[in-house]
């Protein structure tokens, strides 16, 4: 089968990342690298015209959001080097001017910013955990707000910036989380906020733990209402995500939403409207609700659609709302959606450049059951290829799923004539609590048969080759990857892990604060689990596998650090007795990270994968 699009086009098609509305609603803000490189650039929301104002001083990878200040004078971004995600937080002066506001020694990311712009709030792990703090832009100075012993996150300041929301856990049971506000009381060193425990400013934070669900449940802060009398929350104490309002002053919550199926609150609209998303069997339609919890529209119905920024970032001039939208053979556009009437209009248009994009394969949404009965959803793309081979492709997360939306390294597959199935195995998102958390203290366990179970499924069909069967994915599908191929050597012909996990134990030693609290987490204490956290690492199986392997891992991945790569590959000369570039492939990717969105790093990689599929996969039989 010879493929219809190239390589280098593919791999180059131009992408918008992280929109953001300015705060008059004239203009959107957002990284794009039609240039070839990431570069800022100001998009015109009525007209759709792009207009570059930064000049490479900017990250080459976009994968942190930007915000607007309040007076629309400047935009703050994260930077790091090369992709080791240890953010210094700049402001980016339209005048074409950088500085960096905050470098702390570690990871820092943006959560908020005030309503006057004198504040950044934000969240680091300089302190051995991932904590709140708040920078002061008039004294060029930051402090701490939190000390607790679990990551903070989901923090913002309320309408008038004198309360915080976050969440955090100081709960036993590890699978906790609540949603806290806090008064942020202001004080000076000679006159200091009320009560003990103020800091050398004077200031203090005073916060209190909204009971929401008993203990062992998530709940999670989406936003203010406008008037700062409520907070919209998530929460899945029945199981399936939900949505709510909690009045501050009377302590009342009433849920709304659709209760069979997992749904969430976005932000709340100046006038009242919240907008909210809901999965509904591989597609995401965007649902438009008020404040009285009544369904007013449902913009889009078909493949998957969300609302960009906050209540202050995805707003526009005459009131619409920015979002975006895809289907497994369109790419994101942005468009404007008016919440009073459902009424939508493109504000930009998905780019294809020389790609045809009546060349992309569409998709369908199945099911098929695992060894123990338990039925799984996967997204199906059929190649058309007469016997075709397979490629079972594997979400990273664990906890995450796949939607009937457009993805370019299936679309890459596909072409070139290979079946893709992505299955949700336990441990994806999208079903509820209990099925995103059956992966927790089983990695390696149940959700491997599911996906071997998808292979199986797949492979009784008359139109699979059952003997060309492969594994590919990155994160925690790269560790899906190499633990198919040691735990299920008979199933797979090749496998291909990116930035993927080997050795559990050496992971948890080498992460970051909060990764290490995300690990106990999902597998329990490493020195009370020892056992367990060493049997399922691909590493201490490496001897069982049989397959071609590709291994692809970026020098710089601060979340699977290249040593899970390295100790692979020693294991598979030293223990297995393969030699690199004979009995498997190893590949580096110099100066990035976990992934990057680079054009140069994105066509290095489909390169790599298209020849080891080319010499050690070939789409068509012998």
């Amino acid at each position: 089968m010879s493929s219809q699009i190239p390589l280098e086009e593919l791999a180059s098609l131009p992408s918008l990342h992280h929109p953001r509305v300015s705060p008059d609603g004239e203009r959107i803000a957002c990284y794009y690298d039609g240039s070839g490189r990431n570069e800022l650039c100001m998009l015109d929301p009525e007209t759709g015209e792009l207009t570059q104002v930064s000049d490479g001083d900017v990250p080459r990878d976009a994968r942190y959001p930007i915000e607007w200040s309040p007076d629309g004078e400047a935009v703050f971004f994260h930077r790091d080097e090369g992709g080791d995600e240890q953010n210094d937080i700049h402001a980016f002066d339209l005048e074409g001017e950088t500085r960096v506001l905050v470098a702390d020694d570690g990871q820092c990311m943006l959560q908020d910013v005030s309503p006057e712009g004198d504040r950044l709030l934000y969240v680091s792990d300089a302190g051995e955990q991932m904590n709140l703090y708040e920078y002061d832009r008039e004294r060029d100075r930051s402090r701490q707000l939190t000390s607790y012993d679990r990551p903070v996150f989901g923090a913002q300041y309320d309408p008038d910036g004198e309360r915080i929301a976050y969440v955090t856990n100081e709960r036993d049971d590890l699978e906790n989380r609540d949603v806290y506000v806090a008064t942020l009381e202001r004080g000076t060193e000679s006159e200091p906020a009320a009560g003990d425990g103020a800091d050398a400013d004077g200031h203090r934070l005073t916060p209190r733990r909204l009971e929401v669900s008993p203990e062992g449940y998530e709940t999670g802060v989406a936003d203010w209402t406008p008037d700062g009398e409520a907070l919209v929350l998530s929460d899945n104490e029945t199981n399936v995500s939900r949505w709510g309002l909690y009045d501050l002053e009377t302590d009342e919550l009433e849920w709304f939403g659709d209760d069979s199926v997992d749904e969430w609150a976005y932000f709340v609209h100046p006038d009242g409207y919240v907008f909210a998303g809901r999965n509904d069997g591989g597609t995401q339609p965007l649902v438009v609700y008020d404040l009285a919890g009544n369904e007013l529209g449902t913009p889009f119905t078909d493949g998957v659609s969300w609302v960009i920024g906050s209540r202050r970032s995805g707003v526009l001039a005459d009131g619409s709302v920015l979002a975006g939208r895809v289907t497994p053979t369109t790419r994101d556009e942005l468009l404007a959606v008016d919440p009073a009437t459902d009424e939508t209009r493109v504000v930009r248009k998905a780019e294809y450049g020389e790609v045809d994009p009546d060349a992309f394969s569409d998709a369908e949404y199945v099911t098929y059951e695992s060894t123990d009965g338990t039925e799984i959803g996967a997204v199906l793309y059929d190649s058309g290829e007469r016997p075709s081979p397979v490629v079972v492709a594997v979400h990273g997360g664990p906890h995450g799923d796949v939607k009937l939306a457009f993805d370019e390294r299936t679309q890459f597959l596909v072409d070139r004539g290979y079946t893709v199935l992505w299955p949700n195995f336990r441990g994806s998102t999208g079903r509820g609590r209990e099925f995103k958390n059956a992966v927790h203290g089983d990695w390696g366990g149940m959700e491997q048969e599911d996906i071997a179970a998808g292979a199986r499924w797949l492979a009784e069909k008359e139109w699979i080759d059952e003997d060309r069967m492969a594994v590919f994915g990155g994160s925690y599908g790269g560790y899906s990857a190499y633990w198919q191929l040691v735990r299920y050597p008979d199933l797979w012909d090749a496998g291909i892990a990116w930035i993927g996990i080997t050795d559990l134990p050496s992971l948890f030693e080498e992460s970051m604060p909060h990764f290490k609290t995300i690990l106990r987490e999902n597998m329990g204490d490493p020195e009370e689990n020892e056992a367990l956290w060493r049997e399922r690492s691909p590493i201490t199986h490496v001897e069982d596998i049989e397959a071609d392997l590709l291994m692809l891992h970026g020098v710089n991945d601060p979340r699977c650090p290249i040593s899970q790569a390295r100790q692979f590959r020693d294991a598979l000369e030293t223990r297995r007795g393969w030699t690199a570039g004979e009995e498997f492939e190893y590949r580096e990717l110099g100066e990035e990270g976990h992934g990057s969105t680079d054009i140069d790093h994105k066509i290095r990689v489909f390169r790599l994968l298209a020849d080891f599929l080319v010499e050690r996969f070939p789409a068509e039989a012998e």
